[in-house]
C-alpha cells in the first residue's frame, strides 16, 4: 500500500488501528472512497465508524468480508447477509456483492454508496 501511495497522491495509507479513527482524524480529511480489508469480527462497525468520520455523503465504499473471521460456525452466505444488513443500518447502500471463489474461500467483496443522495 505504501509503495502504491508513493506514485498515486490521491491514496492515503493509514497504518493505524482502524477501530480508533480519532487517533488519525487530524491527518485525513473527507474522502470519496473508503476501502476496508480489516478482517475483524466487528468489521462492519469499524467501516461504519470510519465512514462517519471520513466518507463524504454519496461517497463509495469497498469492503472485503472474510466470513470465517466473523463467525466460523455458520455458512459464509449467512455471514455476508448479516454484515450487509449491518452496513445498511449505518446508511450504506450496497450495489454489488462478489464472492472471491476460487481465489479466496469464504470471502466476498461488497461495493456501494454511503448516504446516497435522494433522487428527486
Amino acid at each position: 500500500l505504501i509503495n502504491v501511495a508513493k506514485s498515486r497522491t490521491n491514496i492515503i495509507p493509514i497504518i493505524e488501528d482502524a477501530r480508533h479513527p480519532l487517533k488519525y482524524r487530524m491527518l485525513v480529511g473527507m474522502v470519496d472512497t473508503v476501502f476496508a480489508d480489516v478482517a475483524q469480527p466487528d468489521q462492519a462497525r469499524i467501516v461504519a465508524l470510519n465512514a462517519h468520520n471520513f466518507l463524504r455523503n454519496g461517497g463509495h465504499f469497498v469492503i472485503s468480508i472474510k466470513a470465517n473471521c466473523i463467525d466460523s460456525t455458520v455458512a459464509p452466505e449467512a455471514v455476508f447477509a448479516r454484515e450487509i444488513k449491518k452496513l445498511q443500518a449505518e446508511q450504506f447502500k450496497p450495489a454489488e456483492q462478489i464472492t472471491l471463489e476460487p481465489f479466496e474461500r469464504d470471502h466476498a467483496i461488497v461495493v456501494g454508496t454511503y448516504r446516497p443522495e435522494k433522487k428527486k
